[in-house]
């Protein structure tokens, strides 16, 4: 697979040996890391996506990414998929950045390329949710125009239906 691509950013695909490296917490050699990558989120994320490839193989393309800048290459974050589609065409997705990195529109961004890519892939629903107290998770999830449609004692849940004719 291939980057994903956007003005300021690569999405790079995640294989066994990145995730391995995430979840020690220990850069390939020549790697740039921003300063508190990996997240314990990351590493979770990191050690879902080879559990998966156990159970069931390589997720690709229904599995995570690294999150560089283009300028520099400097890896400020992760986002991906919970896996593929379901039998109703939907994926649930997730992100983090680095605090150094967040509030530069990075976040949103780095969605738009995601959903732009599930859609060609021909993903009909996107979901996603955050803590209620994450309000900037919360925006970005808004301003790349997934809804809320409901949330519970923790959680915020939003969505977005992807229409395969159309660009965003």
């Amino acid at each position: 697979m291939t980057d994903l691509e956007t003005p300021r950013l690569l999405l790079h695909p995640t294989n066994a040996s990145d995730a391995l490296r995430v979840v020690a917490g220990a850069p390939e050699e020549g790697a740039r890391w921003a300063p508190g990558y990996p997240s314990a989120s990351e590493r979770a994320a990191a050690e879902r996506f080879l559990d998966t490839c156990a159970r069931s193989g390589d997720p690709s393309p229904f599995g995570s990414y690294e999150i560089r800048r283009r300028e520099d290459g400097l890896v400020i974050g992760g986002m991906g998929f919970h896996g593929p589609p379901d039998a109703t065409g939907a994926v649930t997705i997730g992100c983090g950045l680095v605090p150094s990195v967040r509030g530069a529109g990075y976040a949103s961004e780095a969605l738009r390329a995601l959903l732009r890519f599930a859609r060609d892939q021909g993903v009909r629903r996107v979901h996603g949710d955050a803590d209620l107290d994450n309000i900037a998770s919360r925006r970005v999830m808004e301003a790349v125009g997934m809804r809320l449609v409901r949330e519970d004692e923790k959680l915020a849940y939003y969505r977005i239906d992807l229409d395969p004719r159309t660009e965003e």
